[in-house]
């Protein structure tokens, strides 16, 4: 049933935004489900923050600022898991030790590479979107985005036996939570052309990509992994929103 003291431990962990000190950690797994919600919040804020730059600055300008308001709300959550599995997964030669280096705090040339390069990617589709797209593209982004992790989080097992910093959010959701995190995640493409809707094809199929890529690697996924399920998600939705936008 949702519930409001799980999408505030949501909020907490996900977020960097304030929460009751009162919050029962023991229920994170469950808040896991609330993850698309958290993208309304994250890609809602973003947006709201591209609007009133707009006002001010070029686009260009204002697609920066969205996007540094969207890295300082989530303190680079996602884009961190996403620069550890460039790094565990381009300089690890079997399990553990892809493992061991995501697990490092120590961003090495993979993830900084990887990262920069995904930074640029993000930009460069934002700016090239007409001025009175990238709000809507940015909540959509965001929500759906966040579902995929979910699906990984369903269908494989995690990888790691030892506690990490992700280990106490793990969690198994079952295919009535998949489905009813979908529904938030979707809203979003109301305020897009319905065609928008096909972004899903590509997005499920790097997905299932991704999965069998970590599942045949490390034997399922880490919090890093999910990390960066959402963030090639994300990059994804906004690349085919481009590439549709031509034909629109």
């Amino acid at each position: 049933m949702p519930s409001l003291h799980d999408f505030l431990l949501a909020v907490g962990f996900y977020t960097r935004l304030p929460c009751p000190a009162t919050l029962d950690y023991r229920r994170l797994p469950f808040a896991c489900a609330y993850l698309p919600l958290i993208g309304w919040l994250v890609g809602g804020i973003s947006a709201s923050v591209f609007w009133v730059a707009l006002q001010i600055w070029p686009q260009d300008i204002a697609v920066v600022i969205a996007l540094i308001a969207g890295i300082l709300l989530t303190g680079a959550f996602h884009e961190d898991g996403f620069a550890d599995v460039c790094d565990g997964f381009g300089g690890g030669y079997d399990k553990q030790r892809i493992l061991d280096i995501m697990k490092d705090s120590q961003i090495g040339a993979y993830g900084a590479l990887g990262l920069l390069l995904l930074l640029l990617l993000k930009f460069r589709l934002l700016t090239g979107l007409p001025a009175h797209l990238p709000p809507f593209a940015l909540l959509a982004g965001h929500s759906i985005s966040r579902w995929f992790p979910l699906y990984l989080m369903y269908r494989y097992d995690y990888a790691r036996t030892q506690p990490s910093k992700s280990s106490g959010a793990v969690f198994k959701p079952d295919a009535k939570t998949l489905l009813l995190a979908g529904i938030p995640a979707l809203l979003p493409f109301a305020l897009l052309p319905p065609l928008v809707l096909s972004a899903l094809i590509p997005m499920m199929l790097i997905t299932l990509g991704l999965g069998r890529y970590f599942h045949r690697h490390i034997g399922g996924y880490t919090g890093d992994c999910l990390g960066a399920g959402q963030q090639v998600a994300e990059v994804v939705f906004y690349l085919f929103l481009s590439a549709l936008w031509t034909f629109i």
